[in-house]
């Protein structure tokens, strides 16, 4: 029986059956490895496994109770549907194994700095995670998805995990549908329509409430934003932001976080979202200032970003950018866009370090336009 150890987690590997002729062989094998091996956690494998018999799950049985950190991996659909039936899904960690999916001539309808998306047939599109190598990160994001769905959030409906190359991804149910970029684009729809329905969409998100402990809290990850750029900041700049978002009013409702038009597909005129790992709770000026990031504050510092990530100019995204305000708020004014700017600045500060360090431009662009916003507000209310 073959098996590795690799950062105190032993792997062993199972081979075609788990039957009532090997069970007491298999089990020998499985103990002698695991009294010749130091480890932390143990991991089976059943990519090559076809069959398992009752012996073989009281085999499991016995392993778990042996093992605090177990799990079971690599499950195809025929062993995975005995463990279910039998309740073993409940009471262990069990993985399926993930379908393999061909995008060769899949046409591509949207990428961003995580992820692209691809349409494999009329029926089917799938989101391809270019930059995340951890299944439990694309777990989260389907059960964020699947939250939202039953909270009543126009989610696409999401299938699986899927495996494309080495990479993972999402299968999404979507019938003939087209992104709101591309409604924007190509002038598929009315323009004033798309930015009514853009805002309405953003309204129900943010006023649909939301206790589920799984979301994470959008105005406690801004502190956290705070906190990392702190020393670019003077002690008196960091204590009056830190005090402007500590007084941000708190409230238990719903923001996207990347709300931009690239996430949005329509499908028979109704607006679907396809991104849902930024999902929170928190203020809607979380949500405002992340457009604004997207829409405008890219640009400021990158001239030709919006025509390079969305195909739209940059004077189209500040014009929508300041209609959505406009119809959001009922009014773009002044006051109401600086301290969404502030927001939206601190946000790429930090992006800034997190990703693009090596980006002084854009770190001292923000710096000086934040500094000189700060001069001018003492809150962030949008009242």
């Amino acid at each position: 029986m073959k098996f590795s150890l690799f950062n105190k987690e032993l792997t062993i590997y199972f081979s075609a059956s788990l039957s009532a002729e090997n069970a007491s062989t298999v089990e020998d094998e499985v103990t002698s490895i695991t009294n010749e091996n130091e480890y932390d956690a143990l991991v089976l494998d059943f990519k090559d496994l076809k069959y398992i018999s009752s012996v073989g799950l009281r085999l499991l049985l016995k392993l778990k109770q042996k093992n605090n950190n177990f799990k079971i991996v690599e499950v195809n659909d025929d062993v995975y549907e005995i463990l279910s039936m039998t309740g073993f899904s409940e009471i262990m960690n069990i993985k399926r194994a993930l379908k393999e999916v061909d995008i060769s001539g899949a046409t591509l309808i949207g990428s961003g700095y995580f992820s692209s998306v691809y349409r494999i047939n009329k029926d089917t599109i799938v989101k391809v995670f270019n930059r995340i190598s951890d299944d439990n990160q694309i777990e989260r994001e389907l059960k964020l998805a699947k939250e939202a769905f039953v909270l009543g959030i126009p989610t696409a409906i999401s299938f699986d995990i899927v495996k494309v190359n080495n990479l993972f991804g999402l299968r999404f149910e979507m019938l003939d549908c087209v992104s709101l970029k591309d409604a924007f684009k190509d002038h598929i729809y009315d323009y004033d329509i798309l930015v009514d329905k853009y805002v309405n969409l953003l309204k129900t998100i943010n006023s649909t409430n939301c206790d589920d402990e799984l979301i994470p809290n959008m105005n406690d990850f801004y502190k956290s934003k705070l906190e990392a750029i702190k020393d670019i900041l003077s002690e008196a700049d960091y204590l009056k932001l830190k005090k402007m978002l500590d007084e941000i009013p708190y409230t238990k409702t719903l923001v996207h976080g990347d709300c931009h038009f690239k996430n949005i597909m329509i499908q028979n005129e109704d607006f679907l979202l396809i991104d849902m790992d930024t999902l929170s709770i928190g203020n809607p000026i979380f949500e405002l200032s992340q457009l604004r990031a997207a829409y405008v504050g890219y640009e400021e510092d990158e001239p030709g970003n919006c025509e390079r990530f969305f195909g739209l100019s940059a004077a189209f995204c500040e014009k929508l950018y300041l209609d959505i305000i406009t119809k959001y708020l009922g009014s773009a004014r002044k006051d109401y866009l600086d301290k969404i700017a502030i927001v939206s600045t601190l946000n790429l500060l930090w992006w800034n370090k997190i990703n693009e360090s090596e980006n002084i431009v854009r770190t001292n662009g923000c710096k000086e336009r934040l500094l000189k916003l700060l001069a001018q507000y003492d809150n962030l209310d949008l009242n």
